[in-house]
């Protein structure tokens, strides 16, 4: 699988987040990415995105770190004839290029899809953009998820809007951004024509509400701040605290996971007409976290664990970063990398096999 896309020469016109991230996937699946980052600013800012316990001298940061792997880097000023000649010869040497450059911007460098497609007829350009192709708002994730009813779904009722703490719409516009390369790489095969993509974080952001944006457009309903609850099922988000006071949440979505629920804890509650249905739980469910909340806090962690396992609950352990990553399943996703007598460490963004 690392060299499913060899030979495969990629173009990154791409900083923060989403374009990188895109590069990076087909890196790690053995393309040639080449990086071309702003000689005249030192590079991506994420490199420059470092927590307070980083040290200064390193010219790459964590941030940066996890959506840059395995590429090349060449640092260029796009104004500069001399360095405008060398991108233009990677571009025509190039299969696809990954852009976020605003479209005025992008036509001031001559870095657009129009001033390419003239000597590489046959490129793959995706674009990236904020509010789309005509607007030149500068767009950044959190900006997205005000804009597209994140922030205001997101967290406790009746405290502050919360934004999530990855940049979770840059992520959603980066997968977007793969499959429609993926189409075109398929449409390439088929005609031998290139492709010019674009993808919106707006109009991500705003096709990934699913059921949310689906309540209120067949309901009526406005989704409201209700912290890690679901709309539509319960118990589905509710967190309880064990005997020695571990944070666990439920996730049940079927009436054969509730009645195994309520088995596990000796509860008879699935016969009650109050808790009958997934309709009726949802509306009494803070009676019904009552009920759950007192059988789970006499029991510890290890020994719910035991018990749902066994009884298919699905259930969750809430987890600091350390201690997600002190579970083998995560460790098996950690990469080392040897960086200028360093070892960085970063997890895949490769969360699939192909045999």
């Amino acid at each position: 699988m690392d060299d499913f896309f060899k030979g495969l020469k990629i173009l990154e016109l791409a900083s923060v987040l989403a374009g990188p991230s895109v590069g990076m996937f087909f890196a790690e699946l053995g393309a040639t990415v080449i990086k071309i980052e702003n000689k005249n600013t030192g590079g991506d800012v994420t490199r420059n995105w470092k927590l307070p316990s980083e040290r200064n001298q390193k010219n790459q940061s964590a941030y940066f770190s996890s959506i840059n792997y395995k590429k090349k880097y060449i640092l260029l000023d796009l104004k500069n004839k001399k360095d405008y000649s060398i991108f233009l010869q990677l571009a025509n040497n190039s299969d696809i290029i990954i852009s976020n450059y605003r479209n005025t911007q992008a036509q001031k460098l001559n870095v657009d899809y129009t001033t390419i497609q003239k000597t590489n007829p046959k490129i793959i350009y995706a674009q990236l953009t904020g509010f789309g192709s005509n607007n030149n708002r500068p767009a950044f994730d959190v900006v997205l998820q005000a804009e597209s009813g994140f922030m205001f779904m997101n967290g406790e009722p009746n405290q502050l809007p919360v934004k999530m703490p990855v940049a979770l719409i840059d992520v959603l516009a980066a997968h977007q951004m793969k499959e429609a390369i993926l189409m075109a790489l398929l449409k390439k095969e088929k005609t031998g024509q290139g492709s010019f993509i674009e993808a919106s974080l707006y109009e991500s952001a705003v096709s990934s509400l699913v059921n949310q944006a689906s309540n209120w457009l067949m309901a009526g309903h406005i989704p409201q701040a209700m912290g890690s609850l679901h709309p539509n099922i319960a118990p589905y988000g509710e967190s309880f605290l064990t005997s020695d006071k571990k944070r666990i949440v439920l996730a049940v979505g079927t009436e054969k996971q509730f009645i195994n629920l309520c088995n596990s804890l000796n509860l008879d509650i699935y016969e009650d007409e109050t808790f009958s249905t997934n309709t009726k739980r949802v509306e009494n469910r803070i009676e019904l976290f009552h009920f759950l909340s007192k059988k789970i806090e006499t029991k510890n962690m290890e020994e719910l664990e035991q018990i749902f396992l066994a009884k298919n609950v699905p259930y969750g352990r809430v987890r600091n970063m350390e201690e997600v990553f002190e579970n083998p399943l995560a460790q098996k996703m950690i990469l080392e990398e040897k960086h200028e007598e360093e070892i960085s460490k970063r997890v895949s963004s490769i969360a699939f096999t192909i045999s």
